[in-house]
């Protein structure tokens, strides 16, 4: 990845986190992913320092007793209250509900750029996983502006709180790994972010 061009190795990566956070591990869209990032040297592709990935590769090569569908339920489906919730409006709105005034500008703004992006009925575009998706997305169709407004607006003001705290109570290795992953990759992204990060009041 560290060989192609910038844009394609944005968009991989994004895509990647995305499918990991959003997708059940042993579907079709992430089992390939998870195979890859615990059975192979993924860490020379990865659009980071090679030598700052490894202590992340063992990490999501560990062993826990419980299995990755049944992290993966625990942290993104419940039933009981997911401990870092993956929808902007939790950690955007007062009353950290789902469908909350930060969804609703995310549609407003998906309008206003004439941007459609699938999601199942009744559920809030303003997931992690969704953003990246959408992020990669537009990256690919060369929409570099609304990739970084996208980014500005709507993700970076609030995902790397829902990152650490979703480190601190993720408790399976390979779903910490993957955060801290993300952590790491949307920190570069930051880093070289062409528009300033709207900075948001958090409410969690």
């Amino acid at each position: 990845m560290k060989e192609v061009s910038t844009r394609e190795s944005f968009a991989v990566s994004a895509r990647v986190l995305g499918a990991l956070f959003y997708f059940s591990p042993d579907s079709e869209h992430a089992a390939p992913l998870v195979n890859a990032l615990t059975t192979t040297d993924w860490c020379r592709d990865w659009p980071l320092a090679e030598e700052s990935l490894l202590p992340v590769a063992d990490t999501l090569r560990a062993t826990a007793d419980e299995t990755l569908p049944e992290a993966w339920q625990r942290l993104f489906i419940g039933p009981w209250a997911l401990p870092a919730p993956p929808w902007s409006s939790v950690w955007l709105d007062r009353e950290s509900v789902l469908f909350g005034e930060s969804t609703l500008a995310l549609r407003q703004w998906m309008r206003d750029n004439g941007i459609t992006f699938d999601v199942p009925q009744n559920e809030p575009e303003d997931h992690f996983g969704t953003l990246l998706m959408l992020a990669a997305w537009l990256r690919e169709n060369g929409r570099d502006n609304e990739c970084d407004q996208l980014l500005a607006c709507h993700l970076l003001p609030w995902s790397q709180r829902f990152l650490a705290v979703f480190v601190e109570n993720a408790r399976h290795p390979f779903y910490v790994g993957i955060a801290e992953l993300a952590q790491m990759t949307l920190a570069d992204w930051q880093s070289r972010q062409p528009i300033p990060v709207v900075q948001k009041t958090l409410y969690r």
